[in-house]
């Protein structure tokens, strides 16, 4: 071994590959030295060949603290509630020590099992213990792409049976819901009006509080059972977002599309305008500047109780109008217009009872130059004696 004192310290002194390596080693003990000395010529010979030291696995609870969380909160910042969905889904996962005291390649199918048995005792719907799966997922295909494993980590499947939002408004609910929707936005302004004309207005100075936007509910329904937008779509629309009887929105790839206003989205976009200054069509006093999908809960609440439509959320009316739109529609203008990157989720809005089945077999038989199912008028049979003798 090759070291050597120098006052009580000693260092170690080699050549590899004809370069010259000398160290210290901070040491005053000659065997701790000699053995450091021993291991930084095995690490140079284990690089030579492409031998790495093995690094630690970082445990699933580590990793989500130390790497994916900051990651989502970097990447998703101007999107705080996908943040506080990845917030909440990683305090799950980290509610079972089980799992997420182990090495993330330590994990398997087993651990996760158990893991869903727990929320299940727990009375967790399927669809919320898919959302901490599906954060999972995500969890280990960074945890792979940014190499913290050496192995393939097992794959999370989804559980069966999930709630799919298939709620579809009939045209008379819609009818009741929107009226109501416009009543609680004509009583809101009745009651400002009679404030202003109140004793605390008049004699005492006091002004009421003047609502700020008493119609946003009947507006952003009436643009989403026109337009089939996602909420927060409609949520964050800007004037730019207008086009000439369009709306222009999206930032992914398949989401970006335009979509045909109706006269009455029309109308209520003008009517806007000429009221607010706001870059956003629904400006609202939250920390984003805009609307948010906290924003119409309480005046839907009594929408639906007032109008006695069965209950329904608010992403149901996109569900209602991509619905209607599939009955005269082909799937692949559906699929652009709903802003889908795969046809197999627009067939989920394809809701086909037997009068539609009867309806498109009919019009199948006309194309090809048959007759409609059902008796022939009298009528017909009276026209068209030539017809009637060739088939007798």
């Amino acid at each position: 071994m090759a070291v050597y004192k120098r006052g009580k310290i000693w260092w170690y002194k080699f050549n590899w590959n004809g370069e010259p390596v000398r160290e210290s080693t901070k040491q005053s003990n000659k065997r701790v030295a000699e053995q450091m000395e021993a291991a930084h010529r095995t690490s140079l010979a284990k690089g030579e060949v492409g031998i790495r030291d093995k690094k630690p696995i970082p445990t699933l609870e580590n990793f989500m603290e130390q790497d994916f969380l900051p990651f989502v909160r970097t990447t998703k910042a101007p999107k705080p509630n996908t943040v506080r969905f990845y917030e909440n889904s990683v305090a799950n996962l980290k509610a079972y020590p089980k799992l997420a005291g182990l090495p993330l390649d330590k994990i398997t199918a087993e651990h996760m099992a158990e893991f869903v048995g727990k929320r299940r005792d727990s009375g967790k719907e399927v669809s919320t213990i898919n959302r901490d799966l599906a954060t999972l997922r995500r969890v280990f295909h960074l945890a792979q792409e940014w190499e913290r494993v050496t192995t393939i980590l097992p794959k999370v499947r989804m559980l069966p049976g999930e709630n799919q939002r298939e709620r579809v408004l009939t045209s008379e609910e819609e009818r009741r819901y929107l009226k109501t929707a416009a009543a609680i936005g004509e009583g809101t302004q009745r009651a400002y009006d009679r404030a202003l004309e109140g004793v605390r207005a008049t004699a005492r100075g006091e002004q009421p509080i003047k609502p700020t936007d008493p119609f946003l509910l009947r507006d952003v329904v009436t643009v989403l059972l026109d337009c089939g937008l996602r909420p927060e779509e409609c949520h964050r629309l800007k004037w730019e977002n207008r086009r000439w009887r369009e709306v222009f929105i999206g930032k992914r790839k398949a989401s970006r599309r335009r979509v045909p206003a109706s006269a009455r989205v029309l109308a209520i976009l003008e009517m806007r305008k000429a009221t607010t200054a706001s870059e956003w069509v629904f400006p609202s006093t939250t920390k984003s500047g805009h609307m948010e999908s906290s924003t119409l809960k309480k005046q839907h609440r009594a929408a639906l109780a007032a109008s006695g439509v069965s209950p329904f959320v608010i992403y149901d009316l996109r569900h209602t109008c991509l619905t209607r739109w599939a009955k005269t529609m082909d799937p692949f203008t559906l699929m652009k217009l709903a802003g889908h990157a795969d046809l197999s989720t627009t067939m989920r809005y394809v809701h086909m009872n037997d009068d539609d089945v009867r309806a498109a077999m009919e019009k199948a038989e006309e194309a090809r130059g048959g007759h409609k199912t059902g008796h022939t008028p009298k009528s017909t049979e009276a026209e068209s004696p030539a017809k009637s003798s060739a088939i007798n």
